[in-house]
């Protein structure tokens, strides 16, 4: 970020005018760094590793069939997202799409959610260095932990890998953008590369057909609502955590050089690759598996140790080593996307101290404060909600709080266009006659996943003892406390101040009133 965009093109600068901000931040950002922004959002290593053991347990090797299921529903958002990319190119693009289809009221809670779920996530994501650290050298593993098998000792000791890891992140974030891009570019090049090396080793080494995947490893359905089925939404859960962040290509709008052509390429391609990888790289690693019954497969850190058992410790550590840089350039992508939310939404002062946040350092131009609030908060998150259920409760309310984010988006679109109010971007992306049929697919597709997400299970809001009936309920209760209060405070308080931030208003834009359409 920076104050000065005098590489902007006049067509650029129409597309921030027409929100009423005057141009503050430099295109540095080519089609490769929107891309991997992307790509490192989704971050096929970092997601695949991280659930695979909950997929394995819950479904057995048949959850396989939630990769494609999720990725024909998450690619039915991300063509209405492609569409939205192309007609408003602007930062926080949740936030502000929503603005333009909705009422300023929604367009708030669309963002308050992505901001939330995008602090969450940053959280949920730099948890996943547990799994991975330790399995590279138990010098990592700072808390004691003798047997292996201490669920507390390793849940603290992965909130401190964590917090080191939210720490670099906040810095990186702080220092300028064309940095945070470089790193990104670099961990996301070598995630593709240790992806790609990764399905060529599990393939030299299967030793079962690709039939595994119609297996449903004698999955206990006794007294579970639908059998199998049951099981299988909620094995679903680990893909449905990778797939998503797609729009982070276009949040990066306003840094990017033409980014009515190159945000919509980068959210087909992100998702595509990730589908694609990620896919061949479960459904090798269940072919080469020695043992499938192993509960070592079907615990925390079960791909990891796959991946050992197959490759041995040399080839096993070099993908840990690759899959290690996955998280941390995905932390990295996540952390970056909030800040441009919370730039977005603070310049129009709708956000407490909006004004600050905002605030672009002329020294390394970009919103500091924004970058160390987010960190600083995603620091608590962990160290409020620890225990030694934290991996899954945390990734389960980020990814509740995406989806949630998203049908407020996809929603009001679709409403748009019922009544014929829609017109996309002409000579840009366009789902033509498609539309009305693809945004419906998408909003359902949304509703039900995220009924899926937060309907109250004991095995993934409360799987060990004490069982609590606030923690099996915490898929409705947390997210519905997050939404709830911001919105009140908004209501009672924040709209009241709502306006375009002095420094970012156009000069014929009035900085003491809203600038929102009704």
């Amino acid at each position: 970020m920076s104050t000065d965009n005098k590489d902007a093109t006049g067509t650029d600068a129409a597309d921030i005018d027409e929100f009423g901000y005057k141009p503050s931040l430099v295109r540095s950002l080519g089609s490769f760094h929107t891309f991997a922004a992307g790509i490192s959002y989704i971050s096929i290593l970092t997601g695949t590793f991280q659930l695979f053991y909950f997929g394995l347990g819950s479904g057995g090797p048949a959850y396989w069939w939630s990769w494609p299921l999720v990725f024909v529903g998450q690619l039915m958002v991300a063509l209405c997202f492609c569409e939205l990319a192309a007609r408003f190119p602007v930062a926080g693009s949740i936030y502000n799409w929503t603005k333009r289809l909705t009422s300023p009221h929604t367009a708030w809670l669309a963002g308050w959610t992505m901001l939330t779920a995008s602090i969450v996530s940053i959280a949920a994501v730099a948890l996943a260095l547990q799994a991975t650290l330790p399995e590279l050298w138990d010098g990592f593993q700072f808390i004691p932990d003798p047997t292996g098998e201490d669920t507390t000792a390793q849940a603290l000791n992965g909130v401190v890998l964590a917090t080191v890891l939210i720490l670099f992140t906040t810095a990186i974030n702080a220092f300028g953008t064309q940095l945070m891009a470089r790193i990104n570019s670099a961990g996301v090049f070598i995630e593709l590369i240790a992806a790609v090396l990764l399905i060529i080793l599990l393939a030299i080494n299967i030793v079962r057909g690709p039939q595994i995947v119609f297996d449903t490893g004698g999955v206990d359905t006794s007294g579970r609502p639908f059998g199998y089925a049951g099981a299988f939404l909620v094995a679903m859960f680990a893909s449905l955590y990778v797939m998503y962040g797609f729009d982070t290509a276009s949040s990066l709008a306003e840094e990017s050089h033409e980014p009515r052509k190159n945000a919509p390429k980068a959210i087909l391609r992100a998702l595509f690759f990730s589908f694609l990888l990620g896919g061949l790289i479960l459904l090798f690693a269940l072919m080469s598996a020695p043992d499938l019954s192993d509960p070592a497969f079907s615990s925390l850190g079960g791909l990891q140790n796959l991946i050992l058992a197959v490759l041995g410790p040399l080839g096993g550590s070099v993908i840990l080593v690759a899959v290690v840089i996955a998280v941390i350039v995905c932390a990295l992508a996540v952390h970056a996307a909030a800040i441009r939310l919370a730039f977005a939404m603070s310049r129009d002062n709708n956000l407490p101290a909006g004004s600050k946040l905002c605030t672009i350092s002329p020294r390394f131009g970009t919103p500091i404060v924004s970058s160390v609030v987010i960190g600083a908060l995603a620091i608590i998150l962990l160290l409020v909600t620890f225990s030694p259920q934290i991996y899954t409760v945390v990734t389960s309310i980020a990814i509740i709080m995406i989806y949630t984010a998203y049908l407020l988006v996809t929603v009001p679109l679709l409403i748009k266009r019922l009544r014929g109010e829609w017109e996309p971007r002409e000579g840009a992306f366009s789902l033509g006659r498609w539309g009305i049929p693809v945004n419906i697919l998408a909003v359902l597709w949304g509703g039900f996943m995220t009924i899926n997400l937060a309907w109250p299970r004991n095995e993934v809001y409360n799987a060990s003892e004490p069982f609590h009936w606030y923690l099996q309920w915490g898929g409705v209760l947390l997210p519905g406390i997050i939404l709830g209060a911001g919105f009140a405070y908004y209501w009672t308080v924040q709209r009241h101040k709502t306006g375009v931030v002095a420094e970012h208003a156009r000069a014929d834009v009035p900085t003491d009133t809203p600038t929102q359409e009704a």
